[in-house]
């Protein structure tokens, strides 16, 4: 392969956005959203689950039938399983929108990453081709750094 063919590579682009009025409302915004969903999804589970709970109840000659009360247990436990899972998503939200809203204007984070392709061929420096970054401002591309 010294001969100067090129290999083409998929490699990770690291976006970074500087920190503006616009950018802050909508980052709190989509946190917000994001938290407001979970606030459903935990009413809507607790509501099913409370449903599940009685039809098993109803469908039971004996209400207090060991078996009955086991199955009652097991749906109660996943509810609760589940419960904890939506509640740590949300503490998680909670603890980003804190740190959105401790971020200056004009301070620079990393907001994500997306993928491209590039040719490499003999001789190339594979780090450097591999550590790319895009830093925006409102959405417009205000420089590409390589390594």
């Amino acid at each position: 392969m010294s001969d100067g063919t090129t290999l083409q590579i998929k490699r990770a682009i690291t976006i970074r956005a500087v920190v503006t009025p616009s950018w802050k409302e909508e980052a709190e915004r989509e946190i917000s959203n994001g938290i407001a969903n979970i606030d459903q999804q935990l009413a809507q589970l607790e509501q099913e689950g409370q449903q599940v709970v009685e039809e098993v109840r109803r469908q039971s000659a004996n209400p207090l039938d060991p078996r009955v009360q086991d199955q009652v247990a097991q749906v109660q436990q996943q509810v609760a399983a589940k419960r904890a899972e939506l509640e740590e998503q949300k503490r998680n939200l909670l603890q980003q929108q804190a740190q959105v809203r401790e971020l200056e204007m004009e301070q620079i984070v990393e907001q994500g990453q997306i993928e491209s392709f590039c040719d490499l061929k003999v001789g190339d420096n594979l780090v450097e081709k591999m550590q790319v970054s895009v830093v925006v401002r409102d959405g417009v591309v205000q420089s590409i750094d390589q390594a």
